[in-house]
């Protein structure tokens, strides 16, 4: 009897192995279909740039100087994260968006992903299209860390900054004051769901329903093609998060480039306040402490504007484009004006 039992113990155990062994195969092959259809469907804007055996998406449009360039923050848009401003700013001067290692159609990078090494990604992309300086470099969230390491590295190139509710240097340490939410805790679903990723289950949770589907603009249709490859890349981002505060809080000193900074202003509603552990009350001294910091931000260059938008949440350029759009044609024309004779 005894051997009876662990014989059929023996088989059921096979079988449940093969089920999820065929499950796995079956969702490798959804996925490897899915990047292909991906491919097909939604082809890089712009040009894939050669830096030495890994290439970097770079959509750049109109003509002009001095050249604006895009860098988004810690998500998974790429290039498409300025989609809302890109055209606009296109028709004041050349304007250049692009995707980092790893996200949307930009091959991935081998080592860490920091301040310092995303710089000198977007340094050799450049180049390498034959862009020129001077340029307007324009940063979302912790695009700002990246956008001012980019000018500490490269300060010759770079005749303006304009930070779109941008991250601080030292706002982990006051965050810790309010919440006890931080970046690492906020990324652990997402760490799960990048071991899953190559069996499809990220690509089958971020599908669209059919009728829905077509209700979606292009670009939301991309992010989601794309997001069970991003994913990864935006993790090795995260993980870095402090050495790249860290880079970037070296430099605080931007002289007189004009800067302009814009702060996110809209109240956070009930569900981001639960998110982050936050009563009403600590909402508003969070916000409070956010506020001084961006205008610590505002205080790096002796020529600076600081505005808080009201009715805008922490992605600026889609709540409130032409907000943004006004904001950095402000910083291209003083450029022109105080170099007139280099920059048309």
């Amino acid at each position: 009897m005894k051997s009876f039992i662990l014989k059929w113990a023996r088989r059921i155990g096979l079988g449940v192995l093969g089920l999820v062994m065929l499950t796995a195969i079956a969702g490798a092959t959804y996925e490897f279909n899915g990047r292909r259809r991906a491919a097909r469907d939604f082809p890089p804007p712009g040009k894939l740039i050669d830096i030495g055996g890994r290439r970097i998406q770079l959509d750049c449009r109109g003509s002009g100087t001095p050249t604006v360039v895009f860098e988004s923050g810690l998500d998974m848009a790429g290039s498409l994260s300025w989609s809302g401003v890109h055209d606009s700013i296109s028709k004041t001067t050349r304007a250049c968006a692009y995707s980092r290692a790893g996200i949307m159609w930009s091959d991935p990078s081998d080592g860490p992903q920091t301040a310092t090494t995303i710089a000198a990604d977007l340094h050799a992309t450049l180049a390498k299209a034959g862009e020129h300086a001077p340029y307007v470099l324009v940063g979302h969230s912790l695009g700002g860390p990246y956008i001012v390491t980019y000018t500490k590295n490269y300060g010759a190139e770079v005749a303006g900054l304009v930070f779109v509710d941008a991250s601080h240097p030292d706002q982990v340490r006051h965050q810790k004051e309010y919440t006890s939410v931080n970046l690492a805790s906020s990324m652990r679903p997402y760490k799960l769901a990048a071991a899953l990723a190559p069996f499809g289950l990220v690509r089958f949770a971020t599908r669209s329903p059919q009728d829905s589907a077509q209700k979606e603009s292009s670009d939301e249709r991309a992010k989601s093609a794309y997001t069970s490859t991003s994913l990864r890349a935006m993790l090795k981002e995260s993980d870095g998060l402090d050495q790249s505060l860290a880079e970037s809080g070296t430099f605080r000193t931007l002289g007189d480039r004009p800067l302009f900074v814009l702060t996110a202003g809209a109240p956070r509603s009930k569900e981001e306040l639960d998110a982050m552990k936050l009563t009403p009350e600590t909402g508003r001294r969070y916000q409070a402490m956010w506020d001084s910091l961006q205008n610590d931000e505002a205080s790096w260059s002796s020529r600076s504007q600081h505005v808080i938008v009201p009715d805008a949440t922490h992605y600026i350029q889609f709540d409130r484009p032409e907000v943004v759009t006004r904001a950095i044609r402000s910083v291209v024309y003083s450029v022109r004006a105080c170099c007139g004779r280099s920059v048309k």
